[in-house]
Formats: C-alpha cells, sequence, structure tokens
C-alpha cells in the first residue's frame, strides 16, 4: 500500500523548522493538479550548486538534486541523487533559506511545467510512475517552458552501505534533442519572475 503524502513528507518536515523558514510545511491532504501532473526544476545555491528536478506522483513531488542540471542532448547522461519527497507547495517556491537551516541557500524556479508518463510494460500498458520509480526506470515527457521532450531516469545503483542510490537523467534522442546543455546557474532567470540567483538573494537581504 503507497504511503499517504502525510507520511512520504514526514522527513522533510523533521528536517525543517517551519517557524525559521519559509519553506511551505506542505498540505496533509494535498489538492492534486488540475490535468496533467506537474514538473519543476529550481536552481539550489546551498553548500554546493545543483538543480532540483522534482516529479508530482501520488500528492508529493519527487525530488533529485542533480549537479549539472538537466541537459537536452541525448549524450550527456546527468548523475541524479534522490532526496526526500518535497511538498506540492514546493513547486512555486523561490527565496532564501536560512543559515542554519536544512539545504540554507537560495532558490529559484528555473523550468515549470506539466509532464506525461510514457513508462509501460511488456503489455504495453501504463505503469504508474511511483511504481514505475520503485522499479528503477521510468520515461516521460515534459511540457515545460523550457525543457520538453523526452526523458528518462533510470536507477543505477541501490543504496547499501557507504554506497547512496543513485540515478541518470537523460534526455530522449527525440525532435526535441539539442546540444543544448543546462545553463550557467548564476546566469540562469526564474521561469516565474524573471531574476537571478542574485537578485533573489539581494531582495531577501533588504527586507
Amino acid at each position: 500500500m503507497p504511503a499517504t503524502a502525510q507520511d512520504a513528507l514526514a522527513l522533510y518536515r523533521r528536517r525543517r523548522a517551519f517557524s525559521t523558514t519559509s519553506e511551505p510545511e506542505g498540505s496533509i491532504h494535498p489538492e492534486p493538479s488540475d490535468g496533467d501532473p506537474v514538473f519543476v526544476v529550481q536552481i539550489h545555491d546551498a553548500r554546493s550548486m545543483h538543480f532540483d528536478f522534482r516529479l508530482e506522483a501520488d500528492g508529493v513531488l519527487k525530488s533529485w538534486a542533480v549537479p549539472r542540471g538537466p541537459s537536452g542532448n541525448p549524450h550527456d547522461k546527468r548523475l541524479a541523487s534522490p532526496t526526500e519527497d518535497h511538498p506540492l507547495e514546493y513547486r512555486t517556491f523561490e527565496g532564501v533559506i536560512p543559515e542554519g537551516e536544512y539545504g540554507a541557500g537560495t532558490v529559484i524556479v528555473w523550468d515549470e511545467g506539466t509532464y506525461l508518463n510514457l513508462t509501460t510494460g511488456r503489455d504495453g500498458q501504463e505503469i504508474p510512475l511511483t511504481q514505475a520509480l520503485e522499479q528503477g526506470h521510468a520515461s516521460f515527457r515534459l511540457n515545460g517552458r523550457k525543457l520538453r521532450g523526452g526523458y528518462a531516469l533510470t536507477r543505477i545503483r541501490e543504496s547499501g552501505g557507504s554506497d547512496r542510490e543513485a540515478w541518470l537523467l537523460v534526455k530522449h534522442a527525440d525532435r526535441r534533442a539539442s546540444e543544448r546543455g543546462a545553463p550557467d546557474p548564476w546566469r540562469a532567470r526564474s521561469a516565474r519572475t524573471g531574476h537571478t540567483l542574485h537578485q533573489v538573494a539581494a531582495e531577501a537581504a533588504a527586507r
């Protein structure tokens, strides 16, 4: 039986003091997105700069940290490390997570949109995204402002001992493929506000 969104967010909530951080705590009974499920890619200037890739599934955002960011080039294999599930409300979060808090640093929404699950079994029937991820491979088509076309997430290493679970995020070789990689995170602009990481940080400091 799948965990409820409330259970899935237990680790997310334990790691954060919501009296300090402006990150959303998340609804116990979240409303699913209208129409197709959503995805978001956030740039996070934390202890190490990275992109956070998130897909809506079962009332939460399944999340991976992608150090080099998603690429439009099918030849680029981007390492993706799974992180804790995030609440659906996190898809609009931009701001500065305070020093001393988990993930302290500046966050912007680099891309956002919807996606279509393309994962099927041998019988040709669609496999739900959560089940596909449990099995170690999911394919989906992104319909974002910047990322479009087919992508796949494939688990390449299970967690065990000192090893952490690891995945690859790879672009499908379709008509949306290009030679364009991820942007310079310092020059990248928010899909919601047009602001850079520097501008968001400066705005927060001025308040």
